[in-house]
């Protein structure tokens, strides 16, 4: 009987193990892990998203079979009334973007095969077949991911307003813009250099993209060199990217170098080379521009015609021009990236170092200044010009730059210009060949828009830079104070100097007014700085070299009229005095700043001065960046003088940058443009 008990009492409690525990369990779990399980998808990790595995689910179908087979699957899950259409076009655009980025993986895909050594032509020609194919693949799934989310986000019953605060919206978003990147990517992977004209129709995969550029106003597709998607980049020396949120894939376009070649030697006078800014040599015009991506299906009455439309409509436009686009008879606001140009255009053309190897007369194609437009002119912008200080280049504006690009209303509403020079060269002589560079500009974009010619730029400089800046805005003739600095010399020699011929031109100022009409001066040294004087200032001073070029041509431009002993002393003396090079000029014993400390700057242009204090000191007798002292950055006259705790740099610091978009703000109110 024992037994019998026994034996029963055992078999209730196997069966109890067996039916009778409890499966689902209780338990709070990390809120990052609830997130992941919401939000993660194929973008971020190595995986189906959660709503794509439980629409798998109802089929019973693997994931991985399903993404290795996306064909099949879509089309076994197609047969199940059950799957709302939301849920089967959410489902097929992670599925074949899934399937792109396996291939993508694969070796079979990858370009860099073709490139290895080879037995012999038959095995390079069967690896070129084999990439081939499985680019064309790539390139189709592609397409399909895309077909399928541009049909989930602007085709369902339920329209995109009610998705609104969908977690699955958010993701075939991406879906689309990510399909979009990897798009092109292969394509360019596909294709050699130079062999694609963005003119004509673009064969990708099994489909066709038609190139409409109606939305990106002055757009010279024949000069488009490629396509760069930007959603993935990232750039070390940005500390911030400036975007817009909305629809569309982040691009830049990379337009094909000039052919025209940049003055490789000092030119005496630029005026006799002046040029349409398209065919001026050192006036740069944007080579990366912003652009947003949107793809649409040629065929796009109903769903079905959308995931089966052959053609495409590939558009460009610009997001400097628009903030909208309308889409499905709707609009929305039109995604962008505004710093990756800007980021690209630094990264490439690598004018860091490039400051210093001018002031060792060791980069001959940057004798002369150089103006760079950051986007294509606008008649609707105003211009801001950023010219930056010694032995520095454009890199120096960075922050503001790209704080402007990150603020709606000043973006809107300013383009940028930046200029670069050799800061070897004296002071005066930058001055006026930067001078001719920007007249030359302005004057041509008069002629070509006579109805909006450019006005109400704002001048930006920085130390060196701004004092360039002031004489830009300056109407000064300093003959009469450089003639009586060199009498005083030697009276007997020099009172038969009464002009310099040529030369006088530099030293007969004319103010930029209009279009400039404010300038704002950065940790600038009006009347010089006894920074240049220390011995390791003075040790490299030395080491600076004017350009030979330069000086053969200022010594045939300031002997002009003269003979005889005459010549020589005087060169000896001008040279001594009045040829040194930029680092020599801001010693606040140089001739140039005992000539050009008490400028006046034109009563048509208002002035604000930022400056930095390293001290802990609020005496304007002791405060100084470290480099340049109050009494030489300050100016009479001025809208607005700050002074923000900080070295000499201080261009990099969030409160001048605030203090920039104040000053540019205002700048807008005064001319009644409102934010």
């Amino acid at each position: 009987m024992l037994k019998i008990l026994s034996l029963t009492l055992g078999m209730s409690l196997s069966i109890g193990v067996l039916s009778g525990c409890q499966v689902v369990n209780v338990k709070q779990q990390k809120l990052g892990t609830s997130l992941s399980n919401e939000r993660d998808n194929i973008l971020t990790r190595n995986k189906l998203s959660e709503a794509s595995l439980n629409v798998l689910s109802m089929t019973g179908q693997q994931a991985n079979k399903c993404v290795i087979q996306p064909e099949t699957c879509m089309n076994e899950l197609r047969q199940i009334p059950e799957i709302l259409d939301e849920q089967l076009l959410s489902t097929g655009s992670e599925v074949y973007l899934a399937n792109a980025i396996e291939l993508k993986q694969s070796k079979d895909c990858n370009p860099k095969n073709i490139a290895i050594k080879f037995k012999d032509e038959n095995e390079k020609l069967q690896t070129q077949q084999k990439l081939d194919q499985c680019l064309n693949q790539q390139l189709e799934a592609l397409n399909q991911s895309i077909r399928y989310s541009y049909a989930y986000l602007f085709a369902t019953k339920r329209p995109p307003a009610q998705r609104l605060f969908d977690n699955r919206q958010v993701q075939v978003r991406d879906f689309y813009n990510q399909a979009i990147a990897n798009l092109v990517n292969t394509f360019n992977d596909s294709r050699e250099s130079n062999q694609t004209d963005y003119n004509s129709l673009l064969k990708m995969g099994a489909s066709t993209y038609h190139i409409d550029i109606s939305k990106y106003p002055n757009l010279d597709s024949k000069n488009l060199e490629k396509l760069i998607s930007t959603y993935n980049l990232g750039f070390s020396g940005l500390k911030s990217i400036s975007r817009r949120d909305g629809f569309g894939s982040e691009f830049t376009l990379q337009m094909a170098k000039p052919e025209t070649k940049q003055f490789d030697q000092y030119m005496l006078n630029p005026f006799l080379n002046s040029k349409k800014i398209s065919e001026h040599p050192n006036i740069v015009e944007a080579r990366f521009l912003a652009a947003t991506l949107v793809i649409e299906p040629s065929q796009r009455a109903s769903i079905d015609e959308i995931l089966n439309s052959k053609t495409f409509n590939l558009r460009l436009i610009d997001p400097n021009f628009y903030q909208n686009i309308e889409i499905a008879h709707q609009d929305f606001p039109l995604a962008a990236n505004f710093s990756a140009p800007y980021g690209l255009w630094l990264a490439n053309d690598n004018l860091g170092s490039a400051a210093y190897w001018t002031l060792i007369d060791r980069a001959q194609n940057m004798i002369m200044p150089h103006l760079f437009m950051l986007e294509p002119y606008n008649p609707n912008k105003k211009i801001i010009i950023m010219i930056h200080g010694l032995a520095s280049s454009p890199e120096a504006w960075i922050a503001m730059t790209n704080d402007i690009m990150g603020d709606g209303v000043l973006r809107e509403n300013y383009q940028v210009w930046q200029i670069f020079y050799s800061t070897n060269m004296p002071i005066i002589e930058s001055r006026y060949q930067i001078y001719a560079l920007l007249k030359q500009a302005f004057d041509d974009l008069a002629i070509k828009y006579p109805n909006k010619p450019p006005q109400h730029a704002v001048l930006l400089g920085h130390s060196m830079g701004g004092v360039i800046s002031r004489l830009l805005v300056s109407d000064d003739d300093f003959t009469p104070q450089v003639l009586n600095y060199l009498q005083k010399k030697n009276v007997r020699q020099y009172e038969r100097v009464k002009n310099f011929g040529p030369a006088q031109e530099r030293l007969a100022m004319h103010a930029l007014t209009p279009p400039i009409d404010r300038a704002i001066f950065v940790s600038s040294p009006f009347k010089g700085t006894d920074f240049a004087d220390r011995w390791f200032t003075l040790a490299a001073r030395k080491i600076i070299k004017l350009p030979q070029s330069f000086l053969t041509a200022t010594v045939e431009t300031i002997s002009h009229g003269l003979s005889g002993d005459l010549t020589s002393d005087y060169l000896k003396q001008f040279g001594k005095d009045f040829l040194q090079n930029g680092p020599s000029d801001l010693s606040k014993k140089s001739a140039f700043m005992k000539i050009t400390a008490n400028t006046k700057i034109s009563p048509k242009v208002k002035y604000h001065v930022i400056m930095g204090n390293d001290t802990n000191s609020n005496d304007i007798k002791t405060i100084t960046d470290g480099i340049v002292p109050y009494y030489s950055a300050h100016l009479d006259g001025a809208q607005s003088e700050k002074i923000i705790h900080g070295g000499h740099s201080i261009q990099y610091s969030p409160e001048a940058v605030l203090e920039l978009r104040r000053i540019l703000r205002l700048h807008l109110k005064e001319l009644n443009i409102s934010p």
